[in-house]
């Protein structure tokens, strides 16, 4: 293994890059949206709103709509339908689960840092197997001051895998998620299967296209993903 690219830790995204929720969560806050009076199709609100928690959807959607256009407990609402989904079905990406355990299996930490509230997170962890592997070290936007871009959750991320940031390797798909992993001081490698590769890399992520490719981008032995 290269001493150059091993990380001391892992940080990972969910949505989009362990989990395949985007389409999921798009059709429903384009639904929710809609509803207030901004129409818009899961399209639209996966360009806009890609990687934003839903703390800061809200104040965009007021900026389009006017004061008070939300509801106090909008939030509360599209949560408890984004749940009510995510009980039936979690799919994973591609080749993502199968990368997570060689990389564990190598002994390196991992932890979760996700725009998700906790209780979304939760479901799709435990959804895909992986609530043990990541215990104690899960960060919602419910768990920091700041949710990304701010560097916060990737910092305590880094510190619950007792990492300095600077050492840490961050997999993210977004563009607002790359930036608050820089922000904290990571590498971050840029899955770029919904956003485009030169976007990532003009924001300083490394883009990567299939998840297969994970391990050896951090040092391990390719051979180890088959």
């Amino acid at each position: 293994m290269s001493a150059r690219l091993r990380p001391a830790a892992v940080l990972f995204d969910c949505d989009g890059v362990l989990a395949d929720s985007e389409a999921l969560h798009n059709r429903i806050i384009a639904e929710e949206i809609s509803a207030l009076g901004w129409t818009m199709d899961a399209a639209e609100a996966e360009r806009r709103f890609i990687g934003l928690s839903w703390r800061n959807i809200v104040p965009l959607v007021e900026a389009r709509l006017g004061p008070d256009s939300v509801p106090g407990d909008f939030v509360e609402g599209v949560v408890a339908r984004v749940l009510r989904a995510l009980r039936e079905e979690v799919v994973p990406i591609p080749g993502a689960l199968e990368a997570l355990r060689v990389i564990v299996a190598a002994g390196i930490p991992v932890a979760v840092a996700s725009n998700s509230s906790r209780a979304e997170l939760r479901t799709k962890l435990h959804g895909l197997g992986l609530t043990e592997i990541f215990r104690g070290r899960t960060f919602s936007y419910d768990d920091v001051a700041m949710p990304k871009p701010a560097p916060d959750m990737y910092r305590a991320a880094a510190e619950s895998c007792g990492a300095d940031p600077h050492h840490c390797v961050v997999v993210e798909d977004s563009l607002t998620g790359s930036r608050a992993g820089l922000a904290a001081g990571c590498r971050v490698l840029g899955f770029a299967h919904a956003t485009d590769p030169a976007a990532l890399r003009g924001v300083g992520a490394e883009p990567f296209h299939s998840m297969t490719d994970l391990p050896g981008l951090l040092g391990l032995p390719e051979a180890a993903a088959a």
